[in-house]
């Protein structure tokens, strides 16, 4: 069956219409700001390619839970948004999307099922086109595997495309790529390499208020990578005492639970962390990040991961701590109090974190949560409260073992 499909060129951003929709080159890299219509367009290209019968997408992020609320969806919207929901067997079920007329299919995996990443195959051909959606959450590792299994025979040029917003500078990807990019330059080529630098004002089909938020962000870190979509530079990074290792639970015993409440704006956060208190080694096990949850939601899941054992939570809401204890999760409320922030970060400072690649979003935490700076640019001793949620869980989750003792130290007298 051959269809005849007419799109008007209004229904893409300009700059994705000239340097992405028709790229063949073997690496891309789309990077920048927030809300600058990357992951949409590259969605929309997705789309194309597989009706056009030419392509096979492996669609990855680096948790498999979070692929559905994201470009699952973005690409379930370009779709519909082509008029093509007839031409398309939407399996939500297994994330997986074929096209009826020609067999091509878009498959999705999380980087934490490597097996099952080892063993995705297309029903027709092989896959052309990994496309890695928020690639810095990805290790070196991962990604020069995901490059390994574009092999076998076929008619395109494969593809490894990497999307994402520039977190820091001290990334792998960008030591790893970075070496031919000009600032001066909005899009950059060299051999097989692409780059294409985008922000918000890229982005054609933004409101006003979506501008507005992006313009006014006051926090001089977001505003320069999420707003301006430069690479981040922290000098201020609060934890540097922490590693991603997928690591083995059979042996752990000494968990420690903890809960952040929050609804709309700020997500519910969950915490599991073992204790080795001989090593001084945390290790966070599991999360829970999401917004929207009510309480008697929330319970049921934490309660599979918590068991009978005790979740400390935040004593800010009372009434959630009793909904929890009335669901019959093993609930108090923290202590908290004068100082407990800077204590508690003091603690954790002195403890070795390791991090299993499936905790996504404490990784996110950790790795950008910082000091604030005068306007001399010193570092003073007050954490930014922004975008630490599941620290603040951890924090409440190891409360017990940093209770703060009083010492008096007495002078001796010399005779």
């Amino acid at each position: 069956m051959t269809i005849k499909l007419h799109i008007d060129p209004e229904v893409f951003n300009p700059i994705y219409l000239k340097y992405q929709l028709k790229n063949k080159n073997r690496y891309q890299i789309y990077f920048g700001g927030s809300s600058s219509g990357k992951s949409y367009s590259l969605a929309q290209r997705t789309v194309l390619d597989v009706f056009n019968g030419d392509r096979n997408y492996l669609v990855v992020r680096n948790v498999q839970n979070t692929i559905k609320r994201s470009v699952f969806n973005e690409i379930t919207k370009a779709i519909s948004s082509f008029n093509l929901s007839e031409y398309f067997d939407v399996n939500k079920t297994d994330m997986i999307i074929t096209c009826n007329i020609n067999k091509k299919q878009i498959l999705f995996c999380g980087l934490d099922d490597v097996e099952k990443v080892k063993s995705i195959t297309p029903i027709d051909g092989v896959i052309t086109d990994i496309w890695v959606e928020e690639a810095t959450e990805c290790s070196y590792k991962d990604i020069k595997q995901l490059d390994k299994r574009l092999r076998g025979r076929s008619k395109v040029v494969k593809r490894l495309t990497m999307s994402f917003n520039p977190i820091l500078q001290t990334h792998w990807i960008y030591s790893m790529y970075f070496d031919i990019w000009d600032d001066s330059e909005q899009y950059v080529e060299h051999g097989n390499l692409s780059i294409l630098k985008t922000t918000y004002k890229d982005n054609k089909f933004l409101t006003d208020d979506d501008i507005a938020a992006l313009e006014n962000e006051t926090d001089e870190y977001y505003y320069n990578v999420y707003t301006l979509g430069n690479w981040g530079v922290l000098g201020s990074v609060i934890f540097k005492n922490w590693s991603v290792e997928d690591f083995d639970e059979s042996t752990f015993d000494n968990y420690r639970h903890g809960i952040d409440w929050g609804f709309a704006t700020d997500p519910f956060a969950y915490i599991k962390a073992h204790y080795d208190k001989t090593r001084k080694r945390l290790y966070i096990c599991g999360e829970i990040y999401a917004a929207g949850l009510l309480n008697n939601e929330s319970a049921p899941m934490v309660k599979e991961k918590a068991g009978t054992d005790l979740v400390i939570c935040d004593s800010a809401e009372p009434k959630s701590v009793s909904e929890y204890k009335a669901l019959r999760v093993n609930a108090k409320g923290a202590k908290k109090g004068p100082g407990s922030i800077e204590f508690g970060i003091k603690f954790l400072q002195g403890l070795e974190i390791t991090i299993h690649p499936r905790c996504q979003n404490f990784k996110n935490e950790i790795s950008t949560y910082q000091y604030k700076e005068d306007k001399n640019g010193n570092v003073l001793p007050i954490p930014i409260d922004k975008n630490n949620h599941l620290l603040d869980a951890l924090r409440y989750a190891m409360e017990n073992d940093m209770t703060y003792k009083q010492v008096t130290i007495r002078k001796n007298t010399l005779m």
